[in-house]
């Protein structure tokens, strides 16, 4: 009797899957521990004392870094689970596992990390790894992108290395004890202008939905919960800062709000799949900021965590959507895929929902909160209704997307019938389908921290429940109106979808200046007196010296005689 030996070849995104998620299953009961028990535990190692001054390496084990971490390598698990099946005809996908685990474990290192010096570590392998994922596909598309990545990021690099530099006077760098110095101010300053870089907030919006450029796996967790939360988790480690410094606390509110409305209104006229949910991210990145500006850091983590399941959700739906229409990703190319994928298609509608803060989901019960605690608070009236209008932009777009997916006319026929909906692609799908129905009220019941008692009269309750419902109809009374025919493009539409010149704006005015003063360098000195004083002028000189001289010996016999006749009668004189 022949026994067949059976043969099992596990790929390297298979293992990493599994022990990402093995990690983050032995976390949780470790994070619960912590949670109940509001327990701390700080750990330093010194690696070199100068004079009054020590490098240490600290961590720090709490409830925030512990949960966050958590989220983080659960994630991870799933995008490399549906890198088998996305990256699956990939060459060097050992190269992309390798990248995605340095991505990960540079983000783990900026969680538990509460130094700025060796926060710096985490920081920048972020930023290394980004770059490097960015230009994964190596194409003049992915080049432009990961330059714009890294060269924005390095701004935040600049802004990490000065707060460095500020805090040396105190002996060391642990940001659990920076708060009382006379540089606090402009330290703090340093921190929320890198945290404004890494979370791509006005005026470093640009680098994100260039970012698009990555794999599908990499934006699913580069969007979710690593690289663009990196600055938001940042400021809420020093929330203790910035608390007693209001106007830095409005300028973040500012500037969450330009971010917000911007992003919403460029969503509104994008078509590129990918591009809107990036946008959509950079919308939740605002909520977060907004967040933070009215001093409710928890209200931001907690928003943090809920949008990054259904995020990360969003992205995975979205590839399977690109993968199986031949890396179609035109919203007027898609359409009606429910037949198609429908088990995608649903997941797709479902983390929609959750990001337009449809009631009982998990995007729900944190942005409801932080638009509720926004009208109990003394914060600017105009600044309050624009948030509920970015608010009512998110459902809009969100159902854009949706229509166009599920409901619009096919306008695009693959060379094949292709509906492979993979087990490797909707496990991850499911695995965060979930958390992102589940994991709003079960954070509030789990860390108490989360649920906020507001006592506002009924109008103010039910008014963000009134804008999720315009937006609605915003969207449909249109797509209704003129779904038969193509809208033209308009000089709104085109300054929308640009987001308001703010790549050009931010370019331009270093490229032009630095162009214009070559230019005229160019043409005053290295065509001008340079070249009249150098080789050229010598040329010239020595051209016209040689053809005076070619004068000369054209007319040789008569000059000849004529000095001859002349040297004669100068004689001839002499003698008389």
């Amino acid at each position: 009797m022949k026994i067949k030996a059976l043969h099992l070849r596990i790929s390297a995104p298979e293992i990493y899957a599994f022990f990402l998620l093995l990690y983050s299953m032995t976390l949780l009961p470790i994070t619960l521990y912590f949670i109940s028990l509001q327990k701390v535990l700080f750990l330093e190692w010194e690696i070199i004392s100068i004079s009054t001054t020590s490098i240490t390496l600290p961590l720090i084990l709490d409830s925030v870094s512990l949960s966050f971490s958590n989220i983080i390598c659960f994630i991870s698990g799933c995008v490399m689970l549906f890198s088998c099946y996305y990256m699956s005809e990939e060459i060097f996908l050992s190269r992309f596992c390798y990248l995605v685990m340095l991505f990960v474990l540079s983000m783990n290192s900026l969680v538990f990390i509460p130094s700025l010096v060796s926060l710096l570590l985490g920081w920048d392998g972020l930023g290394i790894t980004s770059f490097a994922l960015v230009v994964y596909y190596q194409n003049h598309k992915s080049a432009s992108a990961g330059m714009l990545t890294a060269l924005v990021n390095r701004i935040g690099d600049v802004m990490i290395l000065l707060s460095i530099s500020l805090s040396f006077p105190l002996g060391h760098w642990n940001i659990m004890l920076l708060w009382d110095q006379g540089t606090a101010p402009i330290l703090a300053l340093c921190i929320v202008i890198a945290a404004m870089t890494k979370s791509a907030q006005v005026p470093f919006s640009t680098w994100l939905p260039a970012a698009m450029a990555a794999p599908t796996p990499v934006s699913a967790l580069v969007h979710s919960s690593t690289l663009v939360t990196a600055g938001v988790f940042l400021l809420i480690r020093f929330f203790p800062l910035l608390d007693n410094l209001p106007w830095l606390t409005t300028m973040l509110l500012f500037t969450a709000m330009l971010t917000m409305l911007m992003s919403g209104i460029n969503a509104m006229h994008e078509y590129d799949m990918k591009k809107i949910i990036a946008l959509s991210t950079l919308s939740q990145l605002s909520v977060m900021m907004f967040s933070l500006g009215l001093h409710l850091p928890t209200l931001a983590l907690f928003h943090l965590y809920t949008h990054a399941m259904f995020k990360a959700m969003l992205f995975l739906c979205a590839g399977v959507i690109i993968h199986n229409n031949n890396d179609i990703q035109d919203l007027r190319q898609l359409g009606g895929l429910a037949s198609q994928l429908p088990l995608s298609t649903s997941a797709l509608n479902l983390a929609n929902l959750a990001l337009c803060g449809t009631p009982f989901l998990s995007g729900f019960y944190s942005k409801d909160a932080i638009l509720e605690t926004s009208l109990s608070s003394n914060t600017n009236f105009i600044l309050i209704m624009t948030a509920f209008f970015a608010t009512g932009l998110t459902t809009a777009y969100s159902l854009r997307l949706s229509i166009y997916t599920l409901w619009a006319q096919k306008n695009h026929m693959p060379f094949h019938a292709n509906s492979d909906e993979s087990p490797l692609a909707t496990t991850p799908i499911v695995m965060l389908a979930i958390p992102s129905i589940i994991s709003g009220k079960l954070l509030q019941e789990i860390i108490p921290q989360f649920s906020h008692n507001i006592f506002i009269p009924t109008q103010l309750k039910t008014l963000t429940l009134v804008v999720i419902f315009l937006g609605f109809w915003s969207t449909t009374i249109p797509w209704k109106i003129t779904q038969p025919r193509c809208p033209l493009p308009t000089k709104t539409a085109f300054f929308g979808s640009l987001m308001w010149f703010l790549a050009p704006l931010i370019t331009q005015p270093t490229t032009k200046t630095t162009l214009s003063l070559s230019k005229t360098m160019t043409k005053h000195l290295d065509n001008g007196w340079i070249e009249s004083l150098s080789g050229a002028g010598i040329s010239d000189f020595t051209i016209k010296l040689a053809q005076k001289n070619q004068i000369l010996q054209s007319k040789s016999i008569s000059i000849t005689l004529t000095l001859m006749l002349m040297t004669a009668l100068f004689c001839l004189m002499l003698t008389i």
